[in-house]
């Protein structure tokens, strides 16, 4: 069996620069699994931060589980993420330096059926290398048109 693809956020691959991922298990509670089966989670505008020596998902927002019968939970509340230690000292003294940010990119079912979200360490990309990654691809995509024989 393998990874059942719940919510992804790829706009972090294009204005990112990727330097580290990790994979962090979630605290959830309530019926929020039963919401994320069912695919209802937003990943667009979360961000993860260091409090206390853990690290804590900002502004993901998992809607509530219709057929629930207890107390409804915030939808955008902060929740706390599953890391070994020295993971979490080695994204601290990354995260110290300016300019690196913690965002989720994928969240997802393993192969023992947890919620695992995918985090990446991750820099700005200037503006002219996003120009310059535009390029390229486009001269990508002619070369492989070309190629095949497109243009004669």
């Amino acid at each position: 069996m393998e990874k059942k693809i719940v919510a992804q956020n790829k706009k972090v691959y294009h204005s990112f620069e990727i330097i580290e991922t990790y994979e962090a298990g979630i605290v959830l509670k309530g019926s929020e699994v039963k919401s994320i089966r069912e695919g209802k989670i937003d990943i667009k505008d979360a961000y993860c931060l260091v409090k206390r020596n853990e690290l804590w998902l900002i502004n993901a927002k998992i809607a509530p589980y219709e057929k629930s019968t207890h107390v409804k939970l915030p939808i955008d509340r902060e929740r706390k993420l599953l890391l070994h230690k020295n993971e979490i000292n080695r994204i601290i003294g990354k995260m110290s330096q300016k300019g690196f940010v913690l965002k989720p990119t994928k969240v997802y079912f393993n192969e023992r059926g947890f919620v695992k979200i995918e985090i990446v360490l991750c820099k700005y990309k200037k503006l002219y290398d996003r120009r310059e990654e535009i390029k390229q691809r486009e001269l990508n995509r002619e070369l492989q048109r070309i190629k095949k024989g497109v243009y004669k």
